[in-house]
Parts: C-alpha cells; structure tokens; sequence
C-alpha cells in the first residue's frame, strides 16, 4: 500500500461523506443558478438602467464587462484551484460576486456600475469553472455524468426564468433588484458550501504562471470584445481587425511560454491531449448554437407572433422540458465510459435536427409546429454539454481537474458570445435586407425590428415575414457549426479507463480515511 497511498496524496483527494453529497451539491446548484441568472435577469432590465443612469451610449458594456471578466480569468481560477485547493478559493470567488451584486444594486451612475461587473464576473467566472471541478473531487467518474447534468437543467431553467424575472423586478420594484437579489440566495449558498464541501489536499507547491495568466486573459479579452462589438463598431473597422491580429498574435506566443513555465496554467500536455483539445471546440460550437436559440426565439416570438415577454417564456416551456429530461438521461448513460461519445453524437444531431427545423419557421407558423422544433431542440442541446465536461474531466488526472475544466468552460463562454455575434449580424443584416424599399417614414427603422409596429398594416405583414425569415435563415447558417461538431466527435477518443480505476483507488482510500476517523 506505501506506493498507493504516495500516488494518492499527490492529487486532490475529496474526504466528502456520501451523505454529504447532497448539501454539497445543493450548494453548487444554487451558485451555478445564480451565476446563470444574472445574465439573463440584467438584459431584461437593462433599458430602464439605461434610462435612470443616463447611459444609453454605453449601456453595451454591463454586459460585456462581465463577460468579458468571467472569461479572462476562468483559467487562471481553475489552475488556482489545483493548486491551492478548490473550497477555499470557491468560497473567496462566492463572496467577491456576492460583494458585486451589492456594489452594482447601490451604483450612482454607469461608471460604477460597469465596475462592478467586472468585480462580478470576477467572482462569477470562478464559481462557474470551480463547481464544475468540484464535482470531480466529489463524486466518482461513474457518476459524474448525472451530477453535472443538473448544471444544463440550471442553464436552461435560468434562460427562461431570468428574463421573467427581470420583467418583474423591473415594472414592478426596481432594476437593482436584478443584482440585489443575488445577496440572500448567495449567502445561503456560501454558508452550505463552508460547511458541505470537502477539504482537499493542496496540490504540488509551484510557482503561478503569472505571463501565461495575462497573455491568456488578453486573449479572451480580444475575443470577446470582437465578438461583442464586431457589428457596432464594423467588422472591417480599425479596431476590429487590430483587435483580431493581436489576439492571433497573442494565442501564437502562448504554447512557447506555457512549454517553458513551470506550472503552466494551461498544461502544454493537456492541450496536446485530443480528447480535450476536441471536446473544447465541440462545446465552442454547440454553445454558439444554443445561445443563438436561447437568446434570439423569445425576441422572433413576441415580433413575429406578438406575445408579451410573459407568453413567450411560456411558449418556450418545451424546450425547456426536452433540455432538462435529455439532460437527466444523458447523465445517467454518461455512467457507461464507452457510451460518451454515442450520446456527444446523438446530441449533436438533434441539436442539428432541431436547427434545421427552426430554418423553416415564417409569420404563419402554428404554436403547435413551434412546440414540436423547440422540443426537439431541447433534447440536442440538453445532451451534449455535461457530456462533453465529463469526458474531458475523465481523461485527465485529478490534478488537473480545475485546469481541464477551465479549458471547457472558457471555450463555452467565447462559443456563447460568438454565437449571439454571429447570428445578431446575420438577423439585422437579413431583416435589412427583406425590409429594403419599406417607408421610414412614420418611425419605422430596419436597424429597431420593435419599430415595425410603426408602419401601416398591409406593409407591416411584409416587415413581420421579413423579420421571421431572417431568423430562419439564421438558424441555417449556423447549423454547419454542429455539423463540425458531429465530425470531431466522431473522432474523439473516449475517456481513458486507467484514469477511471485511478481514481476508483483515491476515492476507496478517501472513504478508509473516513472509517478510520470515525472509529
């Protein structure tokens, strides 16, 4: 046993109880729930912050400055974690997102504001990729699957509740409820976890990549910003394309200086790793193709078929139902090493199915038809991200959870922003183009599709027709992304199983500790 017991020290070892599991669980659902809900509830409220802060210029960057700092320092917050150990530093990452919301709940103007959300998504970037690996240290390899896909069913239930929910805050208490209702839920959530999560080894002492950390966020940092302000600014712009060949020049000068750093916070080993390097660009893809239907159908259903913020949360109840059920499942046949990539496949081509459907959407589409693209559609994108997670967290080390981890969660967030880019260009630019001879007179503006309400009647069905066929339209040109997903995954090599047994040892040794203790 001397050997086992050496191997087993030298990586993050979780001493978590089976019974408690499920507190701790419940503590990482919670803060998941909040770090999702907070992008969804802002958008909401954003006009009305716009309005009462004077800042309708600028009101672009509550949203980016989060995500923009939620993506720059995700890596770095996972490489931390291994090695420092994951509680201490989740705990630190809640409560810098908890002190945030305070700080964006009492802002005086814009400035402050947007200040605050780069604290936030300091905060938010961190409890994200740290559950994420947490989950690794709790439970086995078997079962990860089926925890983490609580996390899609997170995802999907706040896309629909969040809008909701800052309508409600907005019309009826005050915009700074969007964030300050983020203070009594995180604290329960941060008390639960204090108590709930497991104590882990520290991992091997070495010096932090302080030049690969920031060369890294000034990559993400291009990303996003290209992505988020490509169409406002030009996309041939000065700006724009500086930003673009910097950020090349950047992602060419970090593999050198990861090679020679000596705990790289991107483990030159990792991204040499096809299951990883794979599983990222899967999940950049699919999330750009989820967060173009889970940002742009509520807008095609109230202009198009004219419901309220209300209804449309409602009308997208099935896909809802179809991500958190395939979800469900999916984790449960995730328990099966050899059937991760059958399931990664099969998501995939629902989620392309379901694209493909939604490009025949018109003005004239019944609710029925709708349910049915939308279920389908659920189920291709509740199955392939905890999916993809999960296989990239069983082929590594459990040392280098939180940096795997944090290489899947960054390619999500920079997959998500591209996606909402992308498709925005392509439904004004094709909404302009269908509504191309239509009077402006009156108000109406092919830059503002709200404005159609604007034109006479007759003209007003054309602008409508429009409007749904640029969304369809969208939906097909972004599904060749899932179609190269569905290419690498058919590639990917699955989950190593030496990794599997390895850490079946660490969790057996992990549970004598406990029985010693208790004896």
């Amino acid at each position: 046993m001397p050997k086992i017991r050496q191997f087993s020290e030298s990586r993050q070892v979780s001493t978590a109880r089976p019974t408690g599991v499920a507190a701790a669980m419940s503590a990482l659902v919670l803060a998941v729930l909040l770090a999702s809900l907070d992008q969804t509830i802002v958008s909401t409220a954003l006009p009305r912050i716009a309005e009462d802060l004077n800042g309708f210029d600028d009101i672009a960057w509550v949203s980016a400055a989060y995500l923009l700092a939620s993506t720059a320092v995700t890596p770095l917050w996972g490489k931390l974690g291994d090695m420092f150990g994951r509680k201490r530093l989740y705990l630190a990452a809640t409560s810098t997102f908890l002190i945030a919301s305070v700080a964006c709940g009492v802002a005086q103007n814009l400035a402050e504001l947007i200040g605050a959300r780069v604290l936030q998504g300091v905060g938010g970037g961190g409890m994200i990729v740290l559950t994420f690996a947490l989950v690794g240290d709790i439970v086995p390899p078997a079962d990860r699957g089926r925890y983490q896909g609580m996390f899609g069913s997170v995802y999907g239930v706040a896309s629909i509740v969040g809008p909701l929910l800052g309508g409600i805050f907005t019309d009826h208490l005050s915009w700074r409820w969007a964030f300050l209702i983020n203070l009594p839920v995180g604290l329960v959530a941060l008390v639960i976890a204090a108590r709930a999560l497991p104590k882990a080894t520290r991992g091997a002492k070495a010096r932090i990549d302080y030049l690969g950390s920031l060369i890294l966020a000034a990559i993400a940092t291009g990303l996003v910003l290209v992505t988020s302000f490509g169409q406002r600014w030009g996309w041939g712009s000065p700006g724009i394309v500086g930003l673009i060949l910097a950020t090349v020049a950047l992602a060419a000068v970090l593999i050198p200086v990861e090679r020679r750093a000596a705990a790289p916070v991107l483990p030159p080993a990792m991204l040499g790793s096809r299951t990883v390097v794979f599983s990222s660009l899967i999940a950049f893809f699919a999330n750009a193709a989820m967060f173009s239907v889970l940002v742009y159908l509520p807008t095609y259903l109230q202009i198009v078929h004219g419901v309220s913020a209300t209804l449309s949360g409602i009308s997208m109840l099935p896909l809802v139902a179809g991500l958190v059920v395939s979800q469900s499942l999916a984790g449960r046949w995730a328990a099966h090493v050899e059937r991760l990539r059958v399931i990664l496949l099969a998501g995939l081509a629902a989620n392309l199915a379901g694209l493909l459907l939604l490009g025949t959407i018109g003005g004239a589409t019944s609710t029925v038809l709708l349910s049915v693209y939308f279920l389908i559609t659920g189920i291709g994108i509740g199955m392939v991200p905890m999916v993809v997670l999960t296989t990239v967290q069983n082929s590594v080390p459990a040392g280098d959870l939180g940096a795997a981890s944090a290489v899947v969660t960054f390619a999500r967030s920079i997959g998500a922003a591209f996606g909402v880019a992308v498709f925005g260009t392509l439904l004004n630019t094709g909404f302009a183009t269908g509504t191309r001879g239509l009077p402006s007179a009156g108000g109406f503006d092919a830059a503002r599709p709200d404005s159609i309400a604007h034109l006479p009647v007759g003209l007003r069905h054309s602008a409508l027709d429009a409007f749904a066929h640029a969304t369809a339209n969208g939906y097909l040109w972004i599904a060749p992304a899932l179609a190269v997903g569905i290419g690498l995954a058919l590639f990917l090599k699955p989950a190593s199983k030496i990794a599997s047994a390895d850490d079946k040892v660490d969790y057996a040794l992990a549970a004598a500790d406990d029985l010693r203790a208790a004896a």
